[in-house]
């Protein structure tokens, strides 16, 4: 993540949220900070952890939720638009539809813009089983991309997990969560060129997993950049201009 509170690039962002309670540090998408304060947001009451990441995310009446919410964010002025959830990118031809903004479900439609520059791209989820083949496939992405999560007994996921703002986030505890999930990652498929951070809590780790691992870290943060420059459309579809290169941090 090269600029998570300064003059990151980006025009006003409009995020859809989840209906969420853990705490957000800077960095992660719901915190106003992480965009410098050029930020809206709207809260999707029926789109809860449950539902979202247990539940069928693939339902459409759970897409048509948003809408409302996309709408009125548009109103209010935002510019660009996206969600708090990668996992929501089976959505993005519904609320993308009529939207007179750019759009983005998610950073995994970052894929193809980032293996045509990186040649092969691990993914990492919160959870390892998060982000499944049909998610890829969705985002334009082989099915057998590589991916991974944090370990079982991880504390951010637990946090997460806990969906309540008194859990207490440790950083240094959550920053060595991710180390060890981008060496797991690492460790079983070294031909990776770059890592993609599906999920949207984890830009706060960006940086320190980018100088541990020696690669190029993206994630939905960057990700908005390349929508918003122009560098790809909000369906990941390639406007013909190279993404910027990410440099590799020792």
């Amino acid at each position: 993540m090269s600029d998570a509170t300064g003059d990151n690039g980006l025009p006003t962002v409009g995020v859809l949220m989840l209906d969420t309670a853990f705490p957000r540090p800077v960095g992660d998408i719901g915190n106003a900070a992480t965009f410098g304060g050029r930020v809206l947001y709207e809260t999707v009451a029926l789109a809860t952890l449950d539902r979202v990441i247990d539940g069928d995310v693939t339902d459409p009446a759970l897409g048509r939720a948003f809408l409302p919410a996309r709408d009125r964010l548009v109103a209010r002025g935002a510019k660009l638009l996206t969600t708090s959830c990668g996992l929501l990118v089976f959505h993005q031809a519904l609320m993308a539809e009529g939207c007179p903004v750019p759009f983005t479900a998610s950073a995994l439609l970052a894929l193809p813009t980032l293996v045509a520059r990186h040649g092969p791209v691990g993914v990492l989820g919160m959870e390892g089983r998060s982000v499944s083949a049909a998610h890829l496939r969705e985002a334009g992405a082989p099915g057998d991309t590589p991916v991974g999560g944090l370990r079982a007994a991880a504390h951010l996921p637990q946090v997460l997990r806990a969906n309540r703002a008194d859990v207490t986030l440790d950083p240094a505890l959550a920053t060595a969560d991710v180390l060890a999930a981008g060496d797991d990652l690492v460790a079983a498929h070294p031909d990776l060129g770059a890592v993609l951070l599906e999920c949207t809590n984890l830009p706060p780790y960006t940086a320190a997993l980018m100088r541990h691992l020696g690669l190029p870290v993206y994630d939905c943060l960057d990700w908005l950049r390349m929508v918003a420059a122009g560098q790809a459309k909000g369906d990941g579809t390639p406007c013909g201009a190279a993404p910027a290169q990410k440099e590799q941090t020792t």
